[in-house]
């Protein structure tokens, strides 16, 4: 599949299959994040992996909507501050080489035929709790990743008028 196709057939899935992921086709999607460009290739991200059967109680305190457990696993992208690049005015990167290797593994999920949700409403504190999360490590994004059960909705973009500024705005 070319990537401007996995791009566009890509949307926020509500609804999976219990059917479980092929270990080929995790370690694919888990590999995409890992060869995500970072600053300075520093990859100060982890990311964890967690089986949802049996879970499912404990997992909805972390995001409420039942959909969110569903999914065989969830994917929980971390981010470790202390160890990300910053900018000479100090701005950190971690959220941005977080997300970077967040869309990269929704993006092989997509080319597997593996349906994913990107999740950032979610309660951190009850994340850190259920999952053992250490202090210095922030979760960041979460997603559940299985098969879907539901259809694309139509996608609604702004223009590219509307997004690109050629030099100068």
């Amino acid at each position: 599949m070319k990537t401007i196709e996995t791009i566009s057939k890509r949307y926020s899935v509500r609804a999976y299959k219990p059917d479980p992921i092929e270990e080929e086709k995790l370690l694919c999607v888990l590999d995409a994040a890992r060869l995500a460009p970072t600053a300075c290739n520093i990859q100060p991200f982890a990311l964890i992996v967690i089986h949802t059967k049996g879970r499912e109680a404990e997992l909805n305190t972390i995001y409420k909507q039942p959909w969110f457990a569903q999914a065989p696993i969830v994917i929980c992208a971390c981010g470790a501050p202390s160890q990300a690049w910053k900018r000479r005015d100090g701005k950190s990167y971690v959220d941005v080489d977080v997300a970077i290797a967040m869309d990269h593994l929704i993006l092989e999920a997509t080319n597997q035929g593996l349906g994913t949700c990107w999740i950032g409403a979610f309660d951190a504190d009850a994340a850190r709790e259920v999952l053992g999360i250490p202090d210095d490590v922030e979760p960041i994004a979460f997603t559940p990743l299985g098969y879907p059960a539901d259809s694309p909705r139509e996608k609604k973009r702004k223009s590219l008028d509307e997004i690109v500024r050629y030099e100068h705005w």
